[in-house]
């Protein structure tokens, strides 16, 4: 959590206020509703919510809104956009919402139930590879029910439907605006969120100011937030300890986060928040490419990976190593992974290849981005080359790129193997299984696994009771363990670095791991 220093007693302003004979303060300065200026690493790749799945989200929450979301505290989708949501049947198959009054976008045009189904039918539609669609796959489609009620349709029962809908990927947005069977380009947002996008220059800034017109649940502590974008964690921090910026919510390197804990002399005026962390890292392996297509590669490079010593050299403590895509934390965590394949073996992996009949070192490409998940991601890479080579039987090529070339590549199927990370779409075993598996999954490599689609996720989504759905989760982290299609590597702890004056830090970050910016606000001082 974060240091908190006392504020400056309201009565002592007072007094002084009335000596002086006037304010001292605005009243936007007196309750620290100041802007606020925070730093990350992770720039929105789209500003469509159409578009993303798992990127950009930090800005679509605070500029849009989605039906259901999840306020300060809260474990499950809470009302919005949407005065109330339930299922309107007993088998998970029908789902209604009925809107707030008088919602309106931030042009002052209607928010309704119309514009509501424009937003999920645009999603269906242009069906971006990799997008948001993929989250919808139960949906069969959306009705509307005068200006007020929408319907939302199901093929088949599905009680993570609130879930998804809470997703920042089902942003509202204006049909005036969004074209129905095309992206928006022209890099403006018109939302209903509490912020308003006043400006934004990609790889710089976003300028985000209050919308006058916001209705919802979001309790604004701040006037604005400028969004200051790095591309490298040590400019990042730098701006930190020199005061340029306010807050640090994604790009943290491990050796950044030990020096904040250790309170350095030159640090005093930091703080910082840890809190749990669903986020996860793996390698995918690309089933078209000749080495990583081969079940044998797969299960060797699962052989030899050390994640202790993984975690240990380059994350220094602010990870654990992962050995199931569902993390700790989540209902039906498991350590399928360990159990499978125990400590490192390197033996044990040569006689895999080797009854395989494959010849050795075994040359394999692995690719990483370079911007989106911190600057430790080429180290970690790096210490992947290491473990692998020194085996004896893997002959490894880094090759890295920013973001949007990376996701271009990874998505037309260009990689043998590439690095990812997870930030959970909500907190559910579901969401650490469903999205990469199937035709069209979150990682745009097909991934066929009958099983798992046609057998147990619909069994476990006939269930409204979250926490009786293990059995499915840990038949399917199996079948991940058979097929190493998906190789976990380890689980991540989120930290929101700040100065000293910002509070509100310990209740920024939601279930979903999305930042809420509205949650930071300056401390009140003379």
């Amino acid at each position: 959590m974060f240091n908190r220093t006392s504020r400056r007693a309201t009565a002592a302003l007072a007094s002084i206020s009335l000596l002086s004979g006037c304010s001292l303060f605005s009243d936007d300065e007196a309750s620290g509703a100041q802007k606020i200026t925070v730093g990350t690493t992770s720039e929105p790749p789209t500003l469509d919510p159409a578009a993303s799945w798992d990127n950009g989200w930090e800005m679509f929450r605070n500029v849009f809104q989605t039906l259901v979301a999840f306020p300060t505290g809260s474990s499950y989708p809470q009302p919005d956009a949407a005065r109330q949501c339930d299922f309107a049947d007993e088998s998970n198959q029908v789902f209604e919402c009925v809107l707030r009054e008088k919602l309106k976008f931030s042009d002052g045009t209607n928010l309704d139930a119309a514009a509501v189904k424009h937003s999920f039918d645009r999603i269906l539609k242009i069906n971006v590879q990799g997008g948001p669609a993929g989250l919808l796959e139960s949906l069969a489609k959306v009705e509307t029910r005068g200006d007020n009620t929408v319907v939302f349709r199901l093929k088949k029962p599905d009680a993570t439907f609130p879930f998804i809908l809470a997703t920042p990927a089902m942003s509202i947005v204006n049909p005036a605006e969004y074209p129905l069977d095309k992206l928006r380009q022209d890099g403006k947002v018109n939302g209903s969120g509490p912020y308003t996008l006043a400006s934004y220059t990609p790889g710089d800034s976003a300028e985000l100011v209050r919308n006058e017109l916001y209705e919802g649940f979001a309790d604004r502590r701040n006037k604005g937030v400028t969004i200051q974008y790095f591309k490298e964690s040590g400019p990042l921090f730098a701006a930190l300890k020199s005061k340029e910026i306010d807050a640090i919510y994604r790009g943290l390197t491990s050796e950044q986060v030990v020096e904040l804990e250790e309170k350095k002399p030159q640090n005093e005026h930091l703080q910082l928040v840890e809190t749990v962390g669903a986020d996860i890292r793996y390698l995918v392996f690309n089933p078209a490419d000749p080495a990583a297509g081969r079940l044998s590669v797969r299960q060797a490079v699962a052989q030899v990976v050390d994640r202790d010593e993984l975690v240990a050299k380059v994350y220094q403590g602010t990870a654990e190593p992962l050995y199931s895509m569902v993390p700790k934390g989540i209902a039906g965590h498991a350590t399928s992974f360990f159990d499978q394949y125990g400590d490192p073996d390197v033996d044990r992996a040569r006689t895999i290849l080797e009854e395989d009949g494959v010849e050795t070192p075994v040359p394999l490409t692995f690719w990483y981005t370079t911007d989106r998940y911190g600057s430790g991601t080429a180290a970690e890479f790096g210490e992947l080359k290491r473990q692998l080579e020194a085996s004896g039987l893997f002959d490894i090529t880094l090759r890295a790129k920013p973001w949007k070339q990376f996701q271009a590549g990874y998505q037309k199927g260009d990689y043998p193997v590439f690095g990812r990370g997870w930030f959970p779409d909500f907190p559910d075993p579901d969401n650490f299984i469903a999205p990469f598996v199937g035709k069209h999954n979150a990682l745009s490599t097909p991934y066929d696994s009958p099983e798992i689609t046609g057998t147990l996720l619909p069994e476990s989504r006939r269930v409204s009771d979250r926490a009786a759905v293990s059995r499915q989760f840990v038949r399917a982290q199996e079948i991940f363990v058979d097929d190493v299609r998906l190789l976990p590597l380890w689980q991540g702890k989120l930290y929101v670095a700040s100065t000293d004056d910002i509070a509100g830090g310990e209740r920024a970050l939601d279930p979903q791991t999305v930042m809420q910016m509205w949650e930071l606000y300056r401390k009140a001082s003379w």
